[in-house]
């Protein structure tokens, strides 16, 4: 009996650090904005085929993504590949760029694994 009274602290204790990492892990899910998501997801619908099935690869996809790079470095990639399609000084800035090549290198790895799982 003594026992089973000294394992319950232990036992509150684990459950409530599982339960802490159950929901930080749920956020770093979450860190991308719907706004996001859904414009990941329409572009992706744009070119894959407006059907159900594209959405829900599209929605898998961007999970996917979300998953494997923080949402502050998707934003570098977008601002990137976005950039880099500027003509003149401003787009060479863009397409020449160390931090940029990489980050948009980044994405598209993401978006291998994307592939290779959802589609």
């Amino acid at each position: 009996m003594k026992l089973a009274g000294q394992l319950r602290p232990i036992v509150a204790a684990l459950t409530v650090l599982a339960a802490t990492a159950c929901v930080a892990r749920a956020e770093e899910a979450n860190d991308y904005p719907t706004s996001a998501r859904a414009e990941y997801v329409y572009g992706c619908m744009k070119a894959n085929g407006e059907s159900r099935q594209s959405i829900e690869q599209c929605s898998c996809s961007i999970d996917v993504v979300a998953s494997i790079m923080p949402y502050e470095r998707y934003v570098t990639a977008e601002t990137a590949l976005s950039m880099s399609q500027v003509r003149g000084n401003l787009g060479v800035q863009f397409r020449t760029s160390e931090q940029a090549n990489t980050a948009v290198n980044d994405l598209r790895r993401a978006q291998a694994e994307a592939e290779v799982r959802c589609f």
